[in-house]
């Protein structure tokens, strides 16, 4: 049962376990594609692509695929021809699941691999570094009290 919020409208919630289910599905039928199809386009000669998430929308025709190439080089031309090709994608994709419907594809980079690189790299600062660890003489002052 959904909660409603102040102005009488059900609270926004993730996905639901259809959802996740169905996305897990076409997550793994994606790589499987992805491993033994030759998709014939130049960006994509010799290019491994890791598919990271799948997200559904509610009535589960509609797929927003996150992937990020091996390396993380060149994403965006990747993305572009995966995008030129989605329908053939879609096309081999229904052959491998079982569902009403095969989801029509969207693929994006996903960002969070360069977002932890960069919260990696903050945490190496010398400067965040400093706070990061206990100063011994602050530390020992506290215990005094």
């Amino acid at each position: 049962m959904k909660r409603p919020t102040s102005h009488g409208r059900a609270a926004p919630q993730g996905p639901s376990q259809r959802q996740l289910r169905a996305g897990e599905l076409v997550r793994h039928a994606l790589v499987d594609i992805f491993r033994e199809e030759e998709i014939a386009d130049p960006a994509l000669a010799g290019v491994s692509v890791t598919v990271t998430e799948v997200r559904l929308s509610p009535d589960l025709r509609h797929a927003t695929v996150f992937v990020e190439p091996l390396g993380g080089e060149h994403y965006d031309e990747v993305i572009k021809a995966l995008n030129k090709h989605a329908k053939f994608v879609r096309g081999r994709l229904g052959k491998l699941i079982d569902m009403r419907f095969t989801p029509d594809l969207k693929f994006l980079h996903d960002e969070s691999f360069n977002e932890a690189a960069r919260m990696s790299r903050l945490f190496d600062d010398p400067k965040v570094r400093q706070d990061l660890t206990p100063d011994p003489v602050s530390a020992s002052w506290k215990d005094e009290d």
